[in-house]
């Protein structure tokens, strides 16, 4: 496909097509490439077109009134159109040196030379969008249509430069449902210990990526366990795949996914550098996930809920089958809106002093003592009957 798809020409998006036309007229070879060009090609919905270019950042920063410097080290910069939507467009180039996490890049390079730095050959596709010519001197075309993740060139060299590719590969793979090639597969087996020299940002943002755009998550997993890549980053999810199947019917929320396969999700997740919300919530999975109530019990629903707290969603959403009944329970005493917690009962810690509770931590016990016979019974929670009880 040097110079011909069986695709003739992409739909580009106008504000793209403005740009690469203003590049062109100023006497800047300029092609769309990376992911839009491989999904159009796929027949997959994709507009957000990547622009490479002969143009040097400097030049792109004089030639558009707005720009934002978002990868100018690599020669990135992302152009404004008119309706504030940036389109981001990097010089030609090529890695001179890399330690396996950052490269140092050469511009003023052809697009050959650019195109030989990618990872895989079916996001090395260059399309022109005002000649409708293509370059594909990788054969991405082809491996599109065979379905395999191949390298570009020696796939231990592509791996050493930045060993995130060993995990991108496991990402389309899963996503696209495509083979990776022998020789690809045993280059990344073979350097998965450079995985560790990654930062977690990362390695967290290609496993979250992973899970929200794989077709079933169960193949990202076992994509990840048999490359080596869990014992490195995600040991806590272990070597058994029992949870197959299940995993895959769960929402696409990579958090409650990653909590769901770790045995210790707020390890794994403190390791990942989540958020402190996010790890408290795998911290709250890890935790209730075995202990849910009787769906016979609404008492028992109510305390389960008071503890649980904002997480009680994320725990129906795990609960084993058949769940439908608890489901059912829980819905039930919610559509009451019962008190759930100490703000929701009918005194405050003044009105406790008030009744000849000691100031101090007698007032948060005698609270929690009076919220446990709340939830017992909600028709308890009046001012009159609780100030009785004290």
């Amino acid at each position: 496909m040097e110079g011909r798809s069986s695709v003739a020409e992409l739909r580009i998006p106008p504000e793209v097509l403005k740009i690469a036309k203003q590049l062109e007229d100023a006497g800047f070879e300029t092609w769309c490439v990376g992911g839009a060009v491989r999904d159009n090609l796929l027949g997959l919905e994709n507009r957000d077109f990547d622009l490479t270019t002969a143009a040097q950042p400097a030049d792109v920063q004089k030639l558009f009134k707005r720009t934002i410097p978002v990868g100018i080290e690599h020669g990135t910069v992302a152009v404004l159109d008119a309706n504030n939507q940036t389109h981001e467009v990097t010089t030609f180039r090529k890695d001179i040196q890399t330690d396996g996490r950052h490269a140092v890049v050469e511009f003023g390079v052809s697009l050959m030379d650019d195109l030989a730095r990618r990872d895989f050959t079916i996001n090395a596709i260059a399309y022109h969008p005002t000649r409708h010519e293509w370059r594909d001197p990788f054969q991405g075309e082809a491996d599109l249509g065979k379905k395999l993740i191949r390298s570009v060139g020696d796939p231990n060299w592509r791996f050493q430069e930045d060993y995130l590719r060993i995990l991108r590969a496991l990402r389309f793979s899963a996503r696209f449902e495509f083979r990776i090639h022998s020789r690809t597969l045993e280059a990344a087996k073979a350097n998965i210990q450079g995985l560790a020299q990654l930062s977690a940002e990362r390695v967290r943002d290609e496993w979250f990526k992973g899970i929200q755009t794989a077709k079933k998550v169960s193949k990202l997993v076992t994509l990840w366990r048999d490359v080596g890549a869990t014992r490195i980053w995600l040991p806590e999810m272990g070597a058994e795949s029992t949870e197959q199947g299940a995993v895959d019917k769960l929402p696409r929320d990579p958090v409650l996914v990653t909590a769901y396969l770790a045995k210790d999700p707020a390890s794994l997740l403190t390791r990942l550098k989540c958020s402190t919300k996010d790890i408290e919530r795998g911290r709250a999975i890890g935790k209730w996930r075995d202990k849910y109530p009787d769906p016979k019990d609404p008492a028992a629903i109510r305390r389960w809920l008071a503890a649980v707290g904002e997480y009680a969603d994320d725990l129906l959403v795990l609960h084993p089958a058949p769940s439908a009944p608890l489901l059912k329970a829980v819905g039930a005493i919610r559509t009451h809106n019962p008190p759930l917690a100490l703000k929701d009962l009918a005194v405050r810690g003044d009105d406790l002093i008030a009744a000849g509770v000691r100031p101090g931590p007698d007032v948060g016990e005698t609270l929690a003592r009076l919220l446990e016979e709340v939830l017992e019974d909600p028709d308890r929670n009046t001012k009159a009957y609780l100030l009785s009880r004290v």
